[in-house]
């Protein structure tokens, strides 16, 4: 069997051929930048626009703005380890960069691009907000009957996990192939 240009094979007999790295790179990229920029942003009108404890409707009662502060994970669990949630936080980032490197397919660029976007996101508020770098809380605004306060890098690594189940489940490697 020969390869054809912009394909790769494997002795794999189920693998697919693979787009080019170049492109699965850019949308990982974009992914990630689009996803840290704008739980970023919101954060910031939150912050500027809303009262703690003074919850807006938005879609009526099915979507409110309610600012928050949060030391803990999701869910607020760990509340008292926000230092080791600091740091398992940048072990997941390295993981993420160092297996961004095999990506060849891109919906696991998408899904690595969303999750490590969020883990930036909420990195950053941990290093940089209050009370102190390792130790900063993260700002949730986000709130749906009967769930957790949430952000928007809360929603990007939770859809980055339903992909990647999804992936999982129908086969798709990081690199692309397909294992049958």
């Amino acid at each position: 069997m020969q390869a054809t240009r912009g394909t790769s094979l494997t002795d794999d007999a189920d693998a697919t051929p693979q787009r080019p790295r170049g492109v699965t790179l850019v949308l990982f990229s974009i992914a990630t930048a689009a996803t840290y920029a704008v739980d970023q942003v919101t954060k910031y009108v939150a912050i500027r626009d809303l009262d703690p404890g003074r919850p807006r409707d938005l879609v009526g009662s099915a979507l409110r703005l309610n600012l928050t502060r949060n030391p803990g994970a999701a869910f607020s669990v760990g509340t008292g380890y926000t230092a080791v949630l600091t740091l398992v936080a940048i072990g997941v980032i390295v993981f993420i960069i160092r297996a961004a490197r095999r990506l060849g397919s891109p919906s696991w660029a998408l899904a690595l691009g969303l999750i490590l976007g969020g883990a930036l996101g909420n990195l950053t508020d941990r290093l940089v907000r209050e009370p102190g770098p390792f130790r900063g809380h993260v700002v949730d605004f986000l709130e749906l009957p009967h769930w957790p306060i949430f952000n928007v890098a809360d929603s990007a690594i939770c859809a980055a996990a339903a992909l990647f189940v999804w992936l999982t489940v129908r086969g798709v490697r990081i690199d692309g192939s397909v294992q049958r």
